[in-house]
């Protein structure tokens, strides 16, 4: 029993040899149109890209697959205790302060940091990793 919408030449259109020994791709005017996921030819519905709902879901979530590891931050009302905060007028820095003790205004945060094991200064990581301490 045929599916509905498979045609009945869908293994010959398939099946068919190129001069050089290599499967020709089906044009789009056979009817015969091949699933872009799973390389299943199939009859196209309209523009219709793939041959199921499966491999349509299975793109989407391909395409939107997060791009790679994510750092593990603290929840959101944790943050500030690790944020490392800079002085833009006295060039003062603090973890966990936004205001800045020595001429009472807002600091601007460097990122996420910690304490400095050697002097005990507030280090924010992004600046460990590109090097931006000066020394």
């Amino acid at each position: 029993m045929d599916s509905p919408g498979l045609a009945a030449d869908a293994t010959v259109v398939l099946g068919r040899m190129g001069g050089d020994g290599v499967p020709e791709t089906p044009s789009r005017n056979e009817g015969i149109t091949t699933c872009q996921r799973c390389g299943r030819g199939f009859v196209p519905i309209g523009r219709q890209l793939w041959c199921s709902a499966v491999c349509r879901v299975a793109a989407w979530r391909q395409r939107h697959a997060p791009k790679g590891p994510v750092a593990p931050l603290p929840p959101r009302g944790q943050r500030r205790t690790v944020t490392v905060y800079v002085c833009d007028d006295c060039d003062t820095r603090a973890l966990g302060e936004q205001l800045c003790s020595n001429c009472n205004r807002f600091m601007r945060a460097a990122g996420v940091g910690g304490l400095c094991p050697c002097c005990e200064e507030p280090v924010a990581v992004a600046e460990l990793v590109e090097g931006s301490l000066g020394q």
